[in-house]
């Protein structure tokens, strides 16, 4: 059910931010109607959503018997719904029908963050017409960027440099070495591959999309071309600071330990290998997804299941646990590649 941000402006701490920044939130929250007697959580819940109470009223059960009435029209109904992890007590509408909105609680710190942030006369970022904050928005609302701890927030956006770029400019080309992060402020572009064959288009990018990322998550060369077709902006970001601010927080490392667990538990295997490593030696059960097509073949997956990426050394599957954390999976890459798993599991000769 779509929210208006005039819904919002009452809550704690959204009443707070800028008019366009509420308007983000309202776009991305979710609103749904619940029956008396539903529960919303329980106690000892984790989950990544906060919730507030628009209508009606909740009732709040501790394990230690302790109780507590939450109506929406009260001082308390203003602020999220014990947003403390793990949940403190159990959650249960108390009214015949009661209207809840809830948003990604790490969208929410982050955007809170950059709404803080622009309050500095030190910060240059931001632009005055509203709209030119968009791929900020957009950026913000990359599933690999709410990985990104918020502290890290105003060293990334400092560290941004602006780019004017030109209808058929080159960006990145297919084979060159890796040096930027890319973020289109303004303007399309074309993603194309090549290889073997005559070029061909593979994706499209708009304001807010990112590129280039590829080659510095696996220290290795462009796997694609990368054309403006209009002009427009750019914001890049240089590669050490690639490094330090997006690709540490957010490729998160399962040990072969740890790992073999995990794929008892249900997840699928990702061999990113190209295809001759993939037919010389890999691990039993996994399926091969070279690197350069990840991206062609993430909609065969499901994103109800968690995936273990592995390579030969884990350059490789660095990139393809950050490109499918982008993309909304639950990705991770195998620390020491390959001959780290093989002690834990079988391998295929």
């Amino acid at each position: 059910m779509s929210i208006d941000a005039s819904q919002l402006k009452h809550l704690y701490p959204l009443d707070s931010l800028r008019p366009e920044h509420l308007d983000v939130i309202a776009r991305e929250a979710d609103s749904a109607e619940y029956g008396l007697n539903q529960v919303l959580f329980r106690a000892g819940d984790q989950d990544e959503v906060t919730h507030y109470l628009l209508s009606g009223s909740i009732t709040g059960d501790y394990p230690d018997g302790k109780r507590k009435d939450i109506k929406s029209d009260s001082l308390q109904g203003r602020y999220p719904i014990g947003d403390l992890m793990p949940r403190r007590f159990t959650a249960t509408i108390q009214s015949l029908v009661a209207t809840v909105v809830s948003v990604d609680r790490r969208f929410l710190e982050k955007l809170i963050t950059f709404d803080q942030l622009t309050r500095s006369t030190g910060f240059k970022l931001l632009d005055k017409n509203p709209d030119g904050n968009r791929w900020i928005f957009r950026l913000l609302q990359n599933n690999a960027m709410r990985r990104v701890p918020a502290g890290n927030l105003e060293r990334l956006f400092s560290r941004f440099e602006e780019i004017t770029v030109k209808e058929h400019q080159t960006i990145v080309r297919e084979g060159d070495d890796g040096d930027y992060f890319y973020v289109i402020k303004d303007g399309a572009a074309s993603v194309s591959q090549a290889g073997d064959f005559d070029p061909a288009v593979v994706a499209y990018l708009v304001r807010g999309d990112s590129f280039g990322e590829d080659a510095l998550l696996s220290n290795s060369v462009r796997n694609a071309s990368v054309t403006m077709m209009k002009d427009g902006k750019l914001m890049r970001l240089k590669k050490s600071d690639f490094s330090e601010l997006l690709k540490q927080p957010t490729v998160e490392w399962m040990s072969p330990g740890k790992a073999s667990i995990l794929v008892r538990q249900g997840a699928g295997i990702i061999d990113v290998r190209m295809p001759e490593e993939y037919d010389e030696r890999a691990i039993k059960g996994s399926i091969n997804m070279p690197l350069g097509r990840l991206r062609e073949y993430a909609p065969e997956l499901d994103k109800e299941k968690s995936y273990l990426c592995y390579c030969n050394t884990g350059e490789r599957s660095a990139a393809a646990a950050y490109i499918l954390t982008k993309l909304g999976f639950e990705a991770f890459a195998l620390a020491g590649g390959l001959s780290g798993m093989v002690k834990q599991m079988d391998k295929r000769a």
